[in-house]
């Protein structure tokens, strides 16, 4: 009885929350951020060059790879020069199981295209 009188309560009372000054709703906001045209002009991936040699530079892992070997679900085999084999790793996003490191993205949230693009 007391669950469902709490419940009656809240589902009556009105749920107001504070609001700084100036806010606007999310919609409105998304509404004023400029827009562009974006242009790839000049844009080289390789101009991006980002992996450094990972915690030990004699395995040969770069960052991406130790990232990868990281978050495996079922350990890889590391051969020279870090190639993996085998292994299988769950999708951050979609929960699918990846069985070949060369098919994880795992250097950006944000393409380095975009971020040229958006420049």
């Amino acid at each position: 009885m007391l669950r469902a009188s709490t419940a009656l309560l809240l589902a009556l009372a009105p749920l107001t929350l504070p609001t700084p000054a100036g806010a606007v709703p999310l919609a409105d906001a998304v509404e004023r951020i400029p827009l562009a045209d974006e242009s790839r002009t000049g844009y080289t991936r390789d101009s991006f060059r980002h992996w450094n040699t990972g915690l030990n530079p004699a395995d040969g892992c770069n960052t991406r790879k130790e990232a990868i070997l990281a978050k495996a679900v079922e350990a890889p085999q590391v051969a020279d020069h870090c190639a993996l084999t085998g292994g299988s790793w769950l999708g951050e996003y979609d929960n699918m199981v990846v069985t070949s490191a060369a098919r994880l993205d795992v250097d950006h949230f944000v393409p380095l295209a975009e971020v040229f693009d958006s420049k």
